[in-house]
């Protein structure tokens, strides 16, 4: 077999698939049940191609990183020039111009006093770095006994210890309940289109919020909340209007206020950040996934001035004693200020609301489908339940995810929710081609053939 992207001879498919059974254990998989995975030799594009050369449209921009694209050249060039000058430095005690760069572009975007950039690996890492700042920051402050963390129904921020003990709402972590901390889950007001209960869902929530508030106002730490878009529980949407209602709430009683938009930042919602639309400041925001346009791990979980001078002091006690080894790396750095310049030199807001206007044009298509419910589009996602969904990976997901893939479509639906959440660059024609595939793959489905 011959691979294009180097003109050398590669290992067959059947050889890599017999030693990823050996010797590898994927994310998210069941190896029991699991059908073989598809091996991937290269990238172009919003497509992927597997090792006889077919194209997969890459419909979730794998897992939701990517953003203008597969091999973007200019994102292709700053990582081998970064790459020739230095590759990683540790990050205590030394600084370099890519982070520095990075955390001064990042505060510029970001509104109010969102200054003081703490960079780590993932969003998982970013969550659990908020989690800490809040909890600390009330200890500085000679407050200890605020311990409380506030989340919601569906919520899911990561698979580390405290990013699952916020994401226990999602119902993925059962088997680590004894070893999480202390949680309050509130009710998430998932909305769509001519949904006529979405004022009572959201009144539901903040009179919750209320309640716990009055009785637990001095235990309270953080709240920590997915703006606008729930992801892994299904793409659930919730309006700007119940957002900066939640917002106003916390922040009038002090309780610190943290937005996960590891999944809705950098255009998926539509603007840059999802907090742009409901007009609010959080005290700290978690970013990564499309942060280096899907290439390299990158977080940063960006806090407050005011948070920031909490840990000010003339011991260590008072610092934050949280560190990766690989913190601002120059190399994810200088790749995600490539990816950040890029919305401004592409103008890719721009085409971020074209292909919400396509979404938009499919509405009343699913909608006119006995076999779909709620239809949604924000941003550049575009959603609907099927009505013989169920849990995670349920046998209806898993047969509309085989089909999805065997036709050239990484379709991977959670639960009863398809989604589609393409990169940047799709263009007109394979948004075209996504449409029909997706309709047809709903039509097998319907008619028993899968």
């Amino acid at each position: 077999m011959n691979d294009s992207a180097n003109g050398k001879q590669s290992l067959p498919a059947s050889d890599v698939i017999a030693r990823d059974k050996r010797y590898v254990w994927h994310p998210y998989t069941q190896h029991g049940t699991e059908v073989e995975p598809t091996v991937i030799t290269r990238a172009k594009g919003a497509s992927l191609f597997d090792a006889e050369g077919r194209e997969i449209l890459d419909l979730i921009s794998s897992w939701w990183t990517c953003t203008h694209g597969h091999a973007h050249p200019k994102i292709n060039a700053a990582l081998a020039r970064q790459a020739a000058l230095m590759e990683h430095v540790m990050f205590a005690g030394f600084t370099h111009a890519p982070a520095v760069d990075l955390a001064e572009m990042l505060a510029g975007l970001l509104p109010g006093d969102l200054n003081r950039v703490f960079f780590s690996d993932d969003g998982s890492t970013s969550v659990e770095v908020a989690i800490k700042i809040a909890y600390q920051s009330w200890i500085n402050r000679g407050e200890p006994r605020r311990r409380l963390l506030v989340a919601f129904d569906g919520g899911y921020h990561g698979d580390t210890l405290g990013a699952m003990s916020v994401g226990r709402g999602s119902q993925m972590f059962g088997a680590f309940k004894d070893l999480m901390c202390r949680v309050r889950v509130l009710p998430f007001p998932a909305t769509f289109g001519g949904d006529d209960a979405a004022d009572e869902r959201e009144a539901g929530a903040l009179s919750a919020f209320e309640s716990l508030l009055a009785d637990h106002k001095q235990a309270v730490a953080a709240l920590i909340i997915e703006p606008l878009m729930q992801g892994s529980a299904g793409i659930r949407f919730c309006r700007p209007s119940f957002l900066k209602r939640l917002v106003e709430m916390a922040q009038s009683a002090g309780v610190i206020v943290i937005f996960d938009e590891v999944a809705t930042g950098f255009g998926r919602t539509g603007t840059l950040f999802a907090l742009e639309q409901a007009g609010v400041v959080p005290d700290l925001v978690c970013l990564s996934k499309g942060l280096t346009g899907g290439y390299m791990p990158l977080a940063a979980t960006v806090a407050r001035d005011r948070l920031f001078d909490m840990f000010l002091g003339h011991n260590f006690d008072r610092a934050l004693p949280h560190g990766h080894s690989f913190t601002a790396n120059p190399l994810a750095c200088a790749v995600a200020l490539t990816a950040l310049g890029l919305y401004e030199e592409e103008q890719t807001m721009a085409r971020i609301g074209e292909i919400n206007a396509r979404h938009r044009t499919m509405l009343d298509v699913l909608a006119a489908r006995a076999d779909v419910s709620k239809p949604r589009v924000l941003g550049d996602v575009l959603a609907f339940e099927v009505q013989e969904g169920g849990q995670y990976q349920s046998e209806a997901s898993r047969k509309l995810r085989a089909w999805y893939l065997a036709h050239g479509f990484n379709i991977r639906p959670i639960g009863s929710a398809v989604y589609l959440m393409p990169p940047y660059c799709i263009t007109d024609e394979e948004l075209s081609r996504a449409y029909a595939g997706m309709i047809e793959g709903l039509d097998q489905l319907a008619s028993g053939a899968l």
